[in-house]
C-alpha cells in the first residue's frame, strides 16, 4: 500500500482527512456555480460529518480540533459577509470544512481560498475587459484614502458593481491548493 500511496490521485486518496473535504469543497462549488448558494443540507451535513470524522479517528482532541477549525472558519469570513462581500453559504461552508481540518489548516485554506478568489476576479475582469477600469477606479480611491484618511467614505459595493463571482470556486480552488501543498510537503 507504501508503494501505491505514492502517486498522484492515489496518494490523495490515501489521505482522507484532505480527499473527503475535497470532494465537499467540489460539490459545493458545483451547487455555487449552478445556483449562486450553497445550500444547508452541504453545510450542516459536511460540519457533522467533519466532526464525527474527527471524534473517530483522534477522539477527544480531534472532536476539539475540529471545533475550533469551524469556528476559525466561520470568524474569518463573519466580517466580510457584514460587509456584503459574500454570502452565507461561504461562510459556513468554509465553517464545515473547518471541522474536517482543524484550526491549521483551515487558516491554510482561508490564505488559499482568497489567492483564488483574488485570482478569479481578475480573469473575470480581464475577460468582461473591465481590468483597466477597474485598476484605475481602484488607484484613484487609494489616493483619495491617503490624502484624506478617516474623512472619505466609499460604498462598500462600488468597486465589485456589476461583479459577482460565486465563492464557493474560490472555496474549491483553495482547497485544491492545500491538498497540493499537503501532498508536496509530506
Amino acid at each position: 500500500m507504501a508503494e501505491l500511496c505514492s502517486i498522484g490521485a492515489v496518494r490523495l486518496a490515501c489521505h482522507s482527512e484532505l480527499s473527503l473535504p475535497l470532494l465537499l469543497s467540489l460539490w459545493m462549488a458545483g451547487m455555487d456555480l449552478a445556483w449562486r448558494r450553497i445550500p444547508n443540507y452541504l453545510t450542516l451535513g459536511g460540519a457533522v460529518a467533519g466532526l464525527g470524522f474527527q471524534l473517530g479517528g483522534r477522539g477527544w482532541p480531534g472532536l476539539l480540533d475540529g471545533l475550533g477549525g469551524a469556528v476559525l472558519g466561520f470568524s474569518l469570513l463573519l466580517w466580510p459577509y457584514l460587509k456584503g462581500g459574500m454570502g452565507a453559504g461561504d461562510v459556513k461552508g468554509l465553517a464545515a470544512l473547518g471541522t474536517w481540518l482543524g484550526l491549521e489548516r483551515t487558516f491554510y485554506l482561508f490564505f488559499y481560498m482568497g489567492l483564488s478568489g483574488g485570482l478569479i476576479i481578475i480573469a473575470v475582469l480581464i475577460w468582461q475587459g473591465r481590468f483597466r477600469t477597474q485598476i484605475r477606479r481602484g488607484s484613484i480611491q487609494l489616493l483619495n484614502w491617503v490624502l484624506c484618511q478617516s474623512r472619505l467614505t466609499v460604498p462598500a459595493r462600488v468597486a465589485a458593481r456589476g461583479l459577482e463571482i460565486p465563492y464557493g470556486a474560490a472555496l474549491a480552488l483553495g482547497m485544491a491548493l492545500l491538498c497540493g501543498r499537503q501532498l508536496w510537503f509530506s
